[in-house]
């Protein structure tokens, strides 16, 4: 229980962190999804059905923030949360988080999470589902990407100091 109000107040940070510093980071209005890498690394962690409902929180946590389309972060997030947890191996945890898989298992995450997002969000608009794809989906995957680089680099090194 201790384990998940600790997860649950390093959410809370991040959500700060996400809502406040990270927009100031932008690339061309694309900024990296630092709550779809905690995602990820829940579900690595600790499984589909935890990082599923961290992923339904945070998404409906940034939903009533933006106050944009209420419901459709917490869809995105909870489906990234759900396939990223089928690369969780109780075993190799330390070894997944500390090898490229992790990146790989985050791009991946990320740019399924992009287009279902788009794919919803488009609906109805004048913008073209491929155009907002490619201009925001696909850069968005690569900073987020990018940006899965700290908490790699700091696993690898903390299993190299073993």
């Amino acid at each position: 229980m201790q384990h998940y109000l600790r997860l649950s107040l390093y959410t809370l940070g991040l959500i700060i962190l996400q809502t406040t510093i990270i927009p100031f980071t932008s690339v061309g209005n694309i900024i990296p999804d630092l709550l779809l890498i905690w995602i990820v690394y829940i579900a690595v962690t600790r499984g589909q059905i935890p990082a599923a409902i961290f992923g339904f929180a945070v998404g409906l946590c940034l939903d009533f923030l933006s106050g944009q389309f209420i419901g459709l972060s917490a869809l995105c997030k909870t489906v990234a949360g759900f396939l990223a947890g089928y690369f969780y191996h109780e075993n190799k945890v330390d070894v997944t988080l500390s090898n490229y898989q992790f990146l790989v298992i985050t791009g991946a995450v990320s740019l399924v999470h992009n287009i279902l997002y788009f794919i919803i969000f488009t609906q109805g608009s004048d913008v073209p589902l491929a155009a907002a794809i490619f201009q925001f989906g696909v850069f968005s995957t690569l900073y987020t990407t990018a940006m899965a680089l700290l908490p790699f680099f700091f696993y690898s090194r903390r299993l190299s100091l073993r």
